[in-house]
């Protein structure tokens, strides 16, 4: 890595750096925040003290969507990632990172007044995709969130096939045992739901343990998952077999509660 010797030219690259960190341990939130962030970061005061420290403010600003969803939790993230990027500061001679601000960025949309009007009777306003998860839907398509190119893909061939579904629902489980859950697909065809999962994103994974747990409120339930890769939907082409197989799946399920 070389470095300019000067961590407020630098932070782009130290950003890099971590995501690519967060991408190695599995942790998709970070990565998303990290991605979709714009930094910056300058030098905001001086300590004499050991010879003297030069300290620098970083500011991470991230679309409206991402911040809202981890408005609550702020403060913990700002301090994980400022300890991420303490471990590039030896790069910098006397540096040191006091503190990291993560705010909505600042944009300018033609228009607003028409689209605020249109979202308060009830347009466009969805809970798709929305509940607070450890893999941050950041990609948007037909007005819709996905976590993954492969996804929509894979929308694109059901939406295409004609079926009904629908891409990112969110289920709630109340009682004393809340739970909540947010699927990729729910299909539903011919009195069989069937709950598509789609695995292998490069930054996100968990175990068979885990991914059993998740979706269990759903299979008590009588709804049948299935998982796929993400490399059998990697394009157009393949996500239409995909989707040609899971209605072949559908049918043979429909046949065997006959």
């Amino acid at each position: 890595m070389t470095t300019s010797k000067d961590l407020s030219i630098d932070i782009n690259l130290l950003i890099q750096n971590i995501a690519r960190i967060y991408a190695n341990e599995g942790n998709a939130k970070y990565v998303s925040i990290l991605a979709k962030s714009q930094a910056s970061a300058e030098q905001t005061g001086y300590d004499n003290w050991d010879g003297g420290i030069y300290e620098y403010t970083v500011h991470l600003d991230v679309p409206h969507q991402i911040y809202s969803e981890i408005v609550k939790e702020i403060d913990d993230i700002a301090a994980q990632i400022i300890s991420k990027l303490d471990i590039f500061i030896h790069h910098y001679d006397k540096a040191s990172i006091r503190k990291l601000f993560i705010s909505p960025a600042l944009i300018d949309i033609d228009n607003w007044q028409v689209n605020a009007i249109n979202w308060l009777s009830g347009a466009g306003v969805t809970n798709q995709g929305r509940v607070r998860s450890n893999n941050i839907a950041n990609r948007e398509h037909d007005g819709l969130l996905f976590r993954s190119q492969a996804e929509i893909h894979f929308y694109d061939a059901l939406k295409s096939a004609g079926v009904a579904f629908a891409p990112l629902p969110v289920f709630l489980r109340g009682g004393e045992t809340y739970s909540r859950i947010e699927p990729d697909f729910i299909i539903v065809k011919d009195g069989i739901t069937m709950c598509i999962e789609i695995d292998g994103d490069t930054v996100h994974s968990e175990t068979p343990a885990e991914a059993y747990s998740r979706t269990r409120i759903l299979t008590n339930e009588g709804v049948i998952v299935e998982r796929f890769l993400a490399s059998e939907c990697s394009n157009p082409a393949s996500a239409k077999l995909l989707a040609k197989r899971v209605l072949e799946l559908i049918q043979k399920h429909k046949k065997n509660r006959v």
